[in-house]
Parts: C-alpha cells; structure tokens; sequence
C-alpha cells in the first residue's frame, strides 16, 4: 500500500480527493455537466473531498469525506434519490444528512447504508430489490426495516446482497437464475437470510449481472446464480441456486465480478475468468475461461474493477485498464480494445474507482 492509500485507509489525508470520469454519457452518469463522451479522464467540476463511488451504466453515485451523499444520471425510476425523475448531468447531493458510509448502485435502483447501521433504498422495485416488501419505486431514500447491524452491500442487475455486522449474509430481488443463493429461483422483496453462517467478509458488485461472488473470512472463495459464461469459476457454465466454493485455496482478497470476474489474491496477484470476448480478462486473448486464470506474474496489484472492462490500480498508485472500448472506457483517447493491462497515463496518484459497463470514475489525489 503506498502512502496515499495507507492515510485514506488510516483516515489522516490532507490532500484534495479530486474526481475524474471518462467512457460513456448518454445520461450525464459521468457528472461532468453533460451528455458527450470523453475517452481520456476529466475532472468532475471543482468539488473535492470525495471519498466512495459506485456507478452503473446509467448512473453513479459517490460519498464524500463529509458523509453527504451525490448522485447524478438518469433518473427515470427515480434512482438518484432526489424525490423527482428528472435526469442530472452534473452531482447533486441527496438531502443534506452526512452520516452514510457504503453505497451500491444497480442501473435503475440504489442502496446505502448509514454510520448507524441502518439501510436505506431507493428507485426501481420491479423485482422488489428495494427490500421493502413490495414492488412499488421510491424517487427518495427509504428505510429497508428497522435495524442497525447492516455493514456492507452490493447488488447485481436485480438484487441486493447485504452483509450484517455478525457476518450473516442477507438476499433479497431477482431470483430466477439462482442469484439470491436461497436454494430455490423465487423471488423476495424483503431481505432473506442465506444460510447461517457468520463468516461472509466481502461481496462483488455485479450491478450488470445475475450472479454472485463472496469471500468468507477464512480466504474462501464463493460464487453462485448466473454462469452462462463460466463467471463463477466452477469449471463449467452451469447456474446454481445455493453458494459453490471456487476451488479449495484460502488466500482471496478482493472480487469484482459481472459477465468477467477478477480477483486479487493476498500475495498481490491477479486473477480473472469468465467472459473475455473483448479481451476483459486481461489475458492477452479473446478466449473465454470457466476457472481462475492469473493476470501475468506481477505480485503488486491492489484494487479492481469490472465493468465491459477491467480497471486495476497497483500499489504505488498507478491505474491500469483493458477490455472493451466502444466508449473510450479504457482512457486512452482513442477506442481501440486492449486484451492486456495499459497504465491509464503516468500518474501514481489513482485512489478510489468504480467501473460501469462502459465507463469509469475514479479519485486522484493531490
């Protein structure tokens, strides 16, 4: 961890916590004040201190250092938050609380979890993943029940997965390939316990995909719902409806996931498997693995990212990405596909990303 990431980690940054998009626009979800596409990075207007970014392909969200909440892209379900369905092309703030700590964003619907433990929905609940037990859609924040354990969360297309200060793991949304890890393909618009164990450490955000991946505390990797194209790491593309562990190691960090998935290891290395028909596993081709393949041998890789491609950043800050570019996601200024890892520039400054399926905004700090 370089010097920026271990003061953010620590909480003592002093700096400027400055933010940058680039990639796909149509719906303003890039915050830069309007609807034009840019292939290299550019700074989201003045504003600064920002701290969590989560983003979909129409529309992002992000937490500042403060505590408030923003929001910006299309609105049509309501998904910003903002008591309207009006669309925004630059970021608004949502209310004037500051007290949120985590947030996830699916392309028409959005969660977040308050420093007091509680959840909150809002947007689209057409397969009641809002978790309020119905399927009706909210255009402001609404409290998912009334407890205070909630700690962290992440969605896929239709469904939420929230982890509990105990570790139990909670489901709710979308079911019908499996996704929700109940056992069965229903559906559930309020939030439903999988399984019993008290173990659950991190969750993917597969906001494009009907698939699920965790990490336990033990190092575990788990994976179940959607495998059509070998995204769960089992060896085969076959779906399941209950949690399947990816092989038998015990030294899994961190995982990103949609269509494609990435994973970091302990030791530093990276991994992918999944769909690659853009070269988004990193691995130099365009074929398409069903178990964990490693990203060349490089031991120094730090956060990831997924979308319609992959963004990385390595331990001394620099920020690298590959796979599909029909928006100039990859921000390189132009749109050619790259099957391997390119550095974004030559800044060692990359903090906090978000990938969409077709773009990116990330935080650099000064």
């Amino acid at each position: 961890m370089n010097q920026v990431n271990a003061a953010l980690a620590a909480g003592t940054w002093t700096g400027l916590l400055q933010l940058y998009a680039w990639g796909r626009n149509q719906s303003g979800q890039l915050g830069l004040g309007s609807i034009t596409d840019y292939s290299s990075p550019k700074q989201v207007s003045s504003l600064v201190n920002w701290n969590k970014l989560a983003s979909a392909n129409s529309n992002s969200i992000a937490i500042k250092i403060d505590g408030t909440l923003w929001t910006c892209g299309l609105n049509a379900s309501g998904q910003l938050g903002l008591g309207n369905t009006t669309d925004y092309s630059s970021f608004k703030q949502v209310g004037a609380l500051t007290t949120w700590s985590a947030i996830a964003v699916g392309g028409t619907f959005c969660g977040a979890i308050k420093t007091d433990g509680t959840l909150w929905t809002w947007g689209s609940s057409s397969q009641g993943q809002l978790g309020l037990g119905n399927t009706t859609n909210y255009s402001s924040p609404k409290q998912v029940g009334a407890l205070t354990a909630w700690s962290k969360i992440a969605n896929g297309i239709n469904h939420f997965l929230v982890i509990k200060t105990d570790g139990t793991l909670w489901a709710w949304g979308r079911n019908v390939e499996g996704q929700l890890g109940l056992g069965n393909v229903t559906a559930y618009s309020s939030p439903k316990q999988v399984g019993a164990l008290t173990t659950w450490s991190s969750i993917a955000s597969c906001s494009g995909s009907s698939s699920s991946m965790l990490i336990k505390t033990d190092g575990t990797l788990w994976g179940w719902g959607q495998n059509d194209w070998g995204q769960l790491g089992l060896g085969n593309l076959t779906n399941y409806s209950s949690p399947k562990q990816v092989g038998a190691l015990t030294t899994w960090s961190k995982i990103a996931a949609g269509d494609s998935t990435i994973a970091l290891k302990t030791n530093g290395t990276l991994w992918s498997w999944g769909y690659n028909g853009y070269g988004t596993l990193g691995l130099n081709n365009t074929t398409g693995y069903s178990s964990p393949k490693q990203v060349g041998a490089l031991t120094t890789w730090f956060n990831i990212g997924v979308g319609g491609q992959a963004a990385v950043t390595k331990t001394d800050g620099t920020l690298w990405t590959w796979g599909r570019n029909y928006f100039g996601q990859l921000g390189f200024g132009n749109l050619t596909y790259y099957s391997s890892p390119k550095q974004v520039g030559a800044l060692t400054t990359w903090g906090a990303f978000s990938c969409s399926g077709n773009s990116v905004i990330a935080i650099k700090t000064s």
